[in-house]
């Protein structure tokens, strides 16, 4: 099933942008864990629309309940389900456009997969609102994570054509990494981050859109992790990264530009840190044969222009099947790269956490968690 993901720990998302609510549920999440749940409202805010003048003007708290799998402070080991209710949405805006495919949305694909019985409202399943339970079932994992020190930490690599610095992949400097977790618009220049917002509302001022790059960097992970060909863990991230909204490519490491390297320059020389095996550089984002090596993983992900813009462009009405004109009208992000660095990081933490359940087994992944007293 396509709302499925995981193999160790399966993740289901549930509902519609214009509907009663969206959720998930988090299958083969180990028993015990003590949420701490302010963590989980702060991730959550991060992808909060309504926040600022950068994104959609829909406001909406995103506010959650766990409704099973959550007794007496921790978790209890079956399926955890979390709903996110819809407060604020204004499905008329989508009344004039149910008959007009919407250009850069799946307005087409999901009218012929679903025989014209999707709903449209919002781009309704297929819509970026869904990214909020994954980054809820993401926020989880990451506490996870957290106990083991991983660490899951975004910069916006790039707007348009202005472009951030590179992560160092390393010297990490894990206060810079948690320093971007808390930034409303992550960057490692904050002169360029001022520049890139200029674009996006020089772009909204336009009824425009642009997009941009995510660089997104995984540290202390052990080496071991992942599988060769199928299920490597380039294979699993790419995988999950592509089911976030606007996503429309992936690299890791140096990624297109290894092939300007010769071998020489591309391999990673392997050194001695006392008894700890690394490599010298990580142009491989620390990834070889599908398994970690223990050094960071480095990747970016390339996110399109929001497709829903008021500049006027060619489309057909589907159920006369005539050539029209639209301008979308409603509440849209003129750049979806700041709110999408959490879904991001969410699903790479998904990934990491079933990857981990299945090396170490569900009840053994932990290793801190106290004994129930009951």
């Amino acid at each position: 099933m396509s709302s499925i993901f995981g193999n160790k720990l399966k993740v289901s998302i549930f509902g519609e942008s214009h509907g009663k609510a969206i959720g998930v549920v988090l299958d083969g999440l180990p028993p015990g864990i003590e949420l701490d749940m302010d963590f989980l409202r702060q991730e959550m805010a991060r992808r909060q629309p309504g926040k600022n003048s950068l994104s959609t003007p829909r406001k909406e708290s995103d506010d959650f309940e766990i409704f099973s799998g959550y007794f007496q402070g921790r978790s209890t080991g079956t399926p955890l389900c979390a709903i996110i209710f819809n407060r604020d949405c204004k499905s008329q805006d989508y009344d004039e456009l149910k008959n007009l495919l919407r250009p850069g949305h799946a307005d087409y694909t999901g009218f012929i997969k679903y025989s014209g019985f999707n709903d449209y409202r919002g781009g309704g399943h297929f819509s970026g609102r869904l990214t909020a339970p994954l980054v809820l079932a993401g926020a989880v994992a990451k506490h996870v994570l957290k106990s083991r020190n991983i660490l899951i930490a975004s910069h916006i690599k790039s707007i348009h054509d202005i472009c951030d610095e590179s992560f160092d992949s390393t010297n990490i400097d894990e206060g810079v990494l948690t320093k971007l977790r808390n930034s409303d618009f992550p960057v490692l220049d904050n002169r360029v981050g001022q520049k890139m917002q200029k674009r996006i509302l020089d772009a909204k001022n336009e009824m425009d859109s642009v997009g941009g790059i995510i660089e997104t960097m995984i540290v202390n992970l052990p080496p071991g992790l992942g599988f060769p060909f199928f299920d490597g863990v380039e294979s699993r991230l790419a995988h999950a990264l592509f089911s976030v909204p606007a996503v429309k490519g992936v690299e890791f490491g140096e990624g297109f530009n290894i092939t300007k390297l010769r071998g020489s320059q591309a391999n990673d020389e392997f050194v001695l840190d006392g008894d700890k095996v690394k490599t010298s550089t990580n142009h491989n984002g620390g990834i070889l044969g599908g398994i970690t090596t223990g050094m960071p993983i480095v990747f970016r992900v390339a996110i399109k222009p929001t497709p829903s813009i008021g500049v006027s462009q060619k489309t057909v009405d589907i159920y006369n099947m005539q050539e029209a004109t639209i301008a979308v009208k409603g509440r849209h992000d003129p750049c979806i790269v700041p709110r999408a660095v959490p879904a991001v990081e969410a699903v790479s933490a998904l990934v990491v956490l079933d990857l981990m359940l299945e090396r170490e087994g569900e009840n053994g992944l932990p290793g801190n968690f106290e004994k129930s007293n009951r």
